[in-house]
C-alpha cells in the first residue's frame, strides 16, 4: 500500500517515528500510549494488549517494526518514507499470513485508514510545508 503525502519524507518520518504519536494516526495498532517496557512497547490494540518492535532510527526511512500478539504470533510489518517528487511516499506492506479474505480485506482498510490519518495530521502541522515550497 501507498500514499503521497505532500511533506518533506523528513518531516513525515519524525512524525511517524515518533512512537508518542501513534495513537493519533494508527489507530489499527495502538489505542492507548505506548509503555515502554524493554526493547518493546506496549499497547492496547484492536486485537488486545500486543509488543511493538520497531528497528532503530535511521537516515534511509525505514520504519519496518514486528506486532507481537496477545497468541504470542509475530507479525512483521515493512514500512518505508521515501522521496516523492510531490513530497514523501509511505509504502506499507501487508501480507494476508493465513488470515480469511474477510479479515485480511478488514486490514486492508484499517491500515489505508491510518495512513490517511497520518497524512492529514502532518498536513495540519504548523511546520509543514508544501514540496513546491520546499523546493523554493
Amino acid at each position: 500500500m501507498s500514499r503521497v503525502i505532500t511533506a518533506s519524507p523528513t518531516t513525515v518520518y519524525d512524525f511517524a517515528a515518533d512512537v508518542g504519536n501513534l495513537p493519533m494516526w494508527a489507530a489499527g495498532l495502538a489505542r492507548s500510549e505506548p509503555v515502554q517496557e524493554g526493547g518493546e512497547l506496549v499497547v492496547d490494540s484492536p486485537m488486545g494488549k500486543v509488543r511493538i518492535r520497531f528497528v532503530e532510527r535511521n537516515r534511509f526511512g525505514v520504519l519496518d517494526h514486528d506486532v507481537v500478539l496477545p497468541s504470542g504470533d509475530i507479525i512483521t510489518n515493512p514500512m518505508r518514507v521515501l522521496s516523492h517528487p510531490d513530497g514523501a511516499e509511505v509504502i506499507f506492506t501487508l501480507r494476508q499470513m493465513g488470515t480469511s479474505d474477510e479479515d485480511f480485506a478488514r486490514d486492508i482498510t484499517m491500515v489505508a485508514a491510518d495512513i490517511d490519518r497520518l497524512a492529514d495530521l502532518i498536513r495540519n502541522l504548523p511546520c509543514t510545508r508544501s514540496a513546491a515550497e520546499h523546493q523554493r
